[in-house]
């Protein structure tokens, strides 16, 4: 297959639209500001429909909207205009509509600035909206898992009615690298059973939100998701690992990170250290199960992340106890450092 040269942010509305996404509400702001710039050029030649909100606020809803009524729907920002769809991706969770949210993280907090980041890992992984929710939440390292993922994010969104959420960051969306375009995975998904499409010849369909009365069942409502998100853990944890067995030492490293993880483990291993690396792709559902059988027995198990240290409480819930673990985070846009990982290793081997 022809590989061809991307961007990252670009790769990922390409991918998109191969997925059969034909609806695309945004607002823009950098570091992801060509995907949406993609987005108003190819959208109308595909015949969907690309609109630039007047709000990061406005955009989520009309997502809510198009997904309510069966549409495959996409919307992207960075940082602080997540922030501001937080709101909406909460509803979205307990009205169970399907949609994609892009995440290219910058720096902050606040509006911080325009370099990549990872400082959104609590805001996707743990909620960020209010109620007892979860979204999927995919995290790729390079340009071709961008596309790749994106494809999986809507099959993923359709079969579970669930906000998937893409979580890069500004260094992966800007970089370049070839890639093979995927194919659309060919999955249907039926949604005659509850999309709001009109009601002829059929049953009222209701999605709602709001849930005052004893009929509406909220509680059930939170039951079933519930329910729901353990088939998600059961079914749909990814990762990857490397170099596990023999190893003395375990990096573990989502995104960008991981990319420099990876190199930090072949330096120290061309230099006699035996070290490993382990990243988990979902990181909800995070790949616990898998990360505890790798870190057993390892003398030290460090974290690495573009933040104050956010993965690492994940990673230390899962390893309870059976390696000890160290932290190295890099903040407000600045990237972690193969030498500074190699040497902290090389300490703990001394």
């Amino acid at each position: 297959m022809a590989l061809i040269l991307m961007k990252g942010n670009e790769a990922i509305a390409e991918a998109a639209i191969i997925a059969g996404c034909r609806y695309y509400f945004g607002y823009p702001i950098t570091p992801q500001n060509e995907l949406p710039a993609y987005m108003s050029l190819r959208m109308p030649k595909v015949g969907g429909t690309f609109l630039q909100a007047e709000s990061e606020v406005a955009a989520i809803n009309m997502v809510f909207g198009a997904a309510a009524a069966g549409a495959r729907v996409m919307t992207s920002s960075s940082s602080p205009g997540i922030s501001l769809k937080m709101e909406g991706i909460s509803y979205m969770a307990g009205a169970e509509l399907p949609a994609v949210v892009v995440n290219m993280m910058r720096g902050g907090p606040g509006l911080g600035n325009i370099a990549g980041a990872q400082g959104d890992y609590f805001q996707a992984v743990k909620g960020g909206g209010h109620g007892d929710y979860h979204s999927i939440v995919l995290a790729p390292s390079t340009v071709q898992e961008l596309a790749d993922l994106t494809v999986k994010a809507f099959d993923l969104a359709d079969r579970y009615r669930i906000v998937v959420i893409l979580l890069g960051d500004g260094f992966i969306g800007q970089m370049s690298e070839p890639i093979s375009l995927p194919q659309p995975s060919g999955l249907v998904f039926d949604k005659s059973g509850w999309a709001l499409t009109g009601a002829k010849g059929r049953d009222t369909h209701h999605i709602v939100s709001l849930r005052l009365n004893p009929e509406d069942a909220l509680e059930k409502l939170n039951i079933r998701l519930q329910e729901k998100y353990r088939e998600i853990e059961r079914k749909e944890t990814l990762f990857e690992e490397s170099e596990i067995g023999g190893a003395d030492f375990l990096l573990v490293g989502f995104g960008l990170s991981a990319r420099i993880c990876r190199s930090a483990v072949s330096a120290l291993r061309k230099s006699g250290i035996n070290a490993g690396f382990f990243r988990p792709i979902t990181l909800w559902p995070f790949p616990r199960v898998e990360l505890a059988a790798a870190a057993a027995g390892k003398k030290k198990v460090l974290v690495v992340e573009m933040n104050a240290g956010q993965m690492v409480e994940d990673v230390r819930l899962a390893v309870a106890g059976a390696a000890p673990i160290d932290f190295y985070g890099t903040m407000g846009g600045i990237t972690p450092q193969v030498d500074t990982i190699v040497e902290r290793i090389k300490a703990y081997a001394r």
